[in-house]
């Protein structure tokens, strides 16, 4: 997979530089964030870039997953230093008007184990700096056990309830970002996509947003993304 991915449409758009605006794409497990960036690449223009998910580089690497605290630590520190360079590849690129991040900096305290104190001060960070990275976030809520939810996907490893506790720690640690949207699991899951997309949508400027509408509207007609 390269590291940055973009959108499959032209548009109008003459623009040969942006100013990126970094948009987030957050949730539980299993809350459907992967179907959703693949259906954003089909959708999107090419001024449209898609970061692919830091934690998967890092694993793919061959970095250790040892399930100590110690562990726990070296691995979101290890995600948070990629994230924050994948987004800095696509800001100094300048070529896309929004950046898709598959997740963003501030999930890594959701898993961390410690408190958050103790994040901040090995990420050499503050909660203000991080939320003021991102232009807008999008929360995707995962499922309840009896609205969709499973693990049947082997790197899964939560059950229903935990995936829960996950999906309200992420929600917990974007609280303050002023520009959230939370999108509620829904019985036809195109109905919540559909909603993503519109939310990223509204995020890009009027030169490219017309004809991503455009798209999103008719991908929801048909009913497919295929």
């Amino acid at each position: 997979m390269a590291v940055l991915e973009v959108g499959s449409h032209r548009c109008s758009c003459t623009e040969e530089r942006h100013t990126t605006r970094l948009v987030v794409l957050t949730g539980g497990p299993g809350a459907g964030k992967t179907a959703v960036l693949e259906m954003a690449r089909r959708v999107f223009c090419t001024h449209v870039t898609i970061l692919p998910e830091a934690a998967s580089l890092l694993f793919n690497g061959g970095f250790p997953r040892h399930t100590s605290d110690a562990g726990r630590r070296a691995v979101q520190r290890g995600i948070y230093h990629i994230q924050r360079e994948i987004e800095r590849l696509a800001i100094e690129e300048g070529n896309a008007a929004v950046t898709l991040c598959d997740r963003g900096t501030l999930d890594g305290l959701a898993y961390w184990p410690g408190i958050p104190e103790s994040f901040w001060r090995d990420m050499n960070s503050q909660p203000q700096v991080e939320l003021q990275r991102y232009a807008a976030v999008v929360h995707l809520e995962t499922p309840p056990a009896n609205g969709g939810y499973n693990h049947r996907n082997p790197v899964r490893q939560e059950t229903a309830f935990e995936a829960k506790l996950i999906n309200d720690r992420i929600l917990e640690v974007w609280k303050g970002h002023p520009r959230r949207y939370v999108i509620p699991s829904t019985n036809d899951f195109l109905d919540k996509a559909m909603a993503a997309l519109q939310c990223i949508a509204s995020e890009l400027p009027s030169c490219c947003r017309s004809r991503s509408t455009e798209l999103v509207t008719l991908t929801e007609t048909m009913g497919s993304f295929t």
